[in-house]
């Protein structure tokens, strides 16, 4: 198995391209377009994971899945969270049924 600190070190370095050289980094230059280039470009690459995930190769899926996640902690960087925040709503959620999960939800 590989090892499961690679999402924290990939989330550092996004961290660190924040106001960094655009010319030099694609994610400095999706930080500099703002949050709904950021959100735009997780939707785009969300796609392409289902889209794989139907009808891709298993080496398709996997590197899809790759940049949506990439991606989707570019936007966290931006809102100000962290994975950690998204472990944490995971562990909390451990063991309800999704039914019950999704029941339990603020209505809004």
């Amino acid at each position: 198995m590989s090892d499961p600190a690679i999402l924290d070190r990939v989330f550092q370095v996004i961290l660190s391209r924040k106001g960094a050289d655009t010319a030099n980094s694609h994610v400095a230059r999706l930080f500099a377009k703002g949050r709904a280039k950021i959100a735009q470009k997780v939707g785009e690459e969300g796609v392409e994971a289902a889209l794989a995930g139907l009808a891709g190769s298993e080496t398709e899926l996997v590197g899809e899945a790759a940049d949506l996640i990439f991606h989707l902690f570019i936007l966290l960087a931006e809102r100000g969270l962290t994975p950690a925040d998204v472990w944490a709503e995971l562990e909390a959620r451990e063991g309800l049924s999704g039914v019950a999960e999704k029941a339990s939800r603020p209505k809004g």
